[in-house]
């Protein structure tokens, strides 16, 4: 992967974490699912494994820049790869491919259940989850695919 490369996945990744931030920020407002909060389920789970605990904010920052960092430069790597011709496919392709390794990974490690099955509040975290990793995934694909774009002066890349 060229530098510039790695930089646009990177841009694209923070882009996409600022939306989720913000999506974020309206669930909590809002009081739409209150007893789902994946991110305290990680936390309890890597808890074990770091030498202190991490208090709000810097634990709520966390999960985004690990988004922002580690989901976008994953994402560089995948893009040419990932079905579709237009980057509203991939990104909806990678969007269905993180809820399926949330849901029936890292959510079961969390004692939360298959797709957040075991918090008693129905299908409505799978479809949360969903969603918001539809929309975080589309927009980060959306970025990094104008990013990448060659513009008229510069020609194809």
């Amino acid at each position: 992967m060229k530098l510039r490369n790695l930089i646009f996945s990177l841009l694209a990744g923070l882009g996409a974490t600022s939306v989720h931030i913000a999506l974020m920020e309206i669930k909590h407002r809002a009081g739409i699912l209150p007893g789902f909060e994946p991110y305290e389920g990680l936390h309890r789970l890597l808890a074990p494994l770091t030498a202190q605990s991490f208090e709000p904010p810097l634990s709520w920052l966390i999960p985004d820049i690990n988004g922002a960092l580690i989901l976008g430069f994953v994402f560089g790597q995948l893009f040419v790869h990932l079905p579709g011709r237009s980057a509203v496919v991939k990104g909806a392709g990678f969007g269905f491919a993180a809820w399926l390794v949330m849901g029936l990974g890292l959510l079961p490690l969390t004692g939360s259940g298959l797709f957040g099955s075991g918090l008693g509040l129905g299908v409505w975290p799978a479809v949360l989850m969903g969603v918001m990793l539809m929309l975080y995934s589309i927009v980060m694909s959306l970025l990094y695919a104008w990013l990448t774009s060659p513009t008229p002066t510069q020609g194809r890349r």
